[in-house]
């Protein structure tokens, strides 16, 4: 009977995160216009390197030169599959610098040129085929030390990608409310993940629910440092061009903001939940009839331990993400004040103070809850790896 429950059970997570996926959407697609255009650019085949050739041009009163190589590939996709092409891959010039020259059987993306219909240019290298490579091995080697907890930790990956990629980001596009949407893909991704990885539980209860309060905290400082600060949401120029996308009824960046703060948050403070969650339980089990008391110093003994290394673990990601902003300000400005007040600075240093503050109210959440569920309440494990 019990292992009755827990195959429909996970079926059913399964089942509700393809509808929950399928239809947000079919529901968000209907009102973002993306990927309606025309198809621009095509992938070709290189089939021989032609010549290198050297051109000099005036721009704005300096002489700017431009090396190319001219290349004769085979388009492989589209509607003009299998046609031969001439084209001009830029190597170094006014926009590329020490672009790496083409070989024969590399695979580039292709587009018509913009002053001739007839011609062609070259984009950039065809990477993704190289990154599927990594993906594969990632997942055989997830599905080879995890087995079935490793097979329920892709699923949950999937899913979560997903419904980022499909549900949210298509929800923004379409207008819809970006603070609603982001808790509700939050949710959606703690639930569907715990189920997934730990089950039915009280264990994934009392996780999720410290999980759900850290964020929402990590939110909340968020939303009320903006309105404090005066941030527009305008830190670089995909902002901008995210504002002007249509201006009759523009994107809120402050809320994109907000989005990115408990959508960054979510991972480490569900990591933190489930650690405290799945210890406090190992100690409930072993010690019965134990005390909430107990439970809850234990808790905090424990979340103390985890603290430190996830607070580094997310600081340091928003860190590495923004390097090389980090490295192009300090070279153009004399002033540590003013590159410490660029509302792009103190967008990245919000996010990450306002995450660590998350996974800091994450731990005497999870620690309150597991010690009042495990020392009050003994409920039937619907699943339980």
């Amino acid at each position: 009977m019990k292992n009755v429950k827990k195959l429909l059970s996970y079926i059913l997570v399964i089942v509700f995160s393809a509808l929950f996926i399928f239809v947000g959407y079919k529901i968000t697609m209907k009102k973002a216009n993306i990927f309606t255009g025309e198809q621009e650019g095509y992938q070709a085949k290189v089939i021989e390197v032609l010549d290198e050739q050297n051109d000099t041009y005036d721009f704005g009163g300096e002489t700017v030169t431009e090396r190319y190589l001219n290349l004769k590939a085979k388009i492989i996709n589209g509607d003009k599959k299998g046609e031969i092409i001439e084209l001009k891959q830029t190597l170094e010039g006014l926009y590329d610098v020490n672009t790496p020259p083409a070989k024969v059987s590399d695979i580039l993306m292709v587009y018509p040129s913009e002053e001739d219909e007839s011609s062609w240019v070259a984009g950039d290298y065809v990477r993704f085929g190289k990154i599927k490579v990594l993906i594969v091995i990632f997942v055989l080697l997830v599905i080879l030390f995890g087995k079935k907890k490793g097979l329920n930790t892709i699923l949950s990956l999937a899913f979560t990608c997903l419904s980022i990629f499909l549900v949210f980001v298509p929800s923004i596009l379409a207008g819809y409310n970006i603070y609603y949407s982001s808790v509700i893909i939050c949710i959606y991704i703690v639930i569907m993940t715990l189920s997934l990885v730990s089950g039915f539980n009280m264990k994934s209860l009392s996780a999720g629910l410290g999980c759900i309060s850290g964020v929402m905290v990590a939110g909340l400082i968020g939303v009320i440092m903006q309105k404090s600060m005066k941030l527009t949401g305008l830190v670089d120029d995909d902002s901008m061009f995210l504002l002007m996308m249509n201006p009759d009824n523009p994107i809120d960046l402050k809320a994109i903001i907000f989005a990115a703060i408990i959508i960054g948050a979510l991972g480490a403070t569900m990591d933190v939940a489930m650690s405290i969650s799945s210890s406090l339980k190992e100690i409930s089990d072993e010690l019965k009839d134990v005390s909430f008391k107990k439970l809850f110093k234990s808790g905090i003994t424990i979340g103390r331990d985890i603290m430190g290394t996830m607070a580094n673990t997310l600081i340091l990601a928003y860190i590495g993400g923004s390097l090389s902003i980090v490295l192009l300000l300090i070279t153009y400005n004399s002033s540590l004040t003013e590159i410490l007040n660029r509302e792009m600075i103190i967008v990245e240093l919000l996010q990450s103070l306002a995450g660590s503050l998350g996974i800091l109210f994450t731990i005497p959440f999870t620690t309150i809850i597991s010690a009042y569920l495990y020392s009050h309440f003994e409920i039937e494990e619907v699943i339980e790896d």
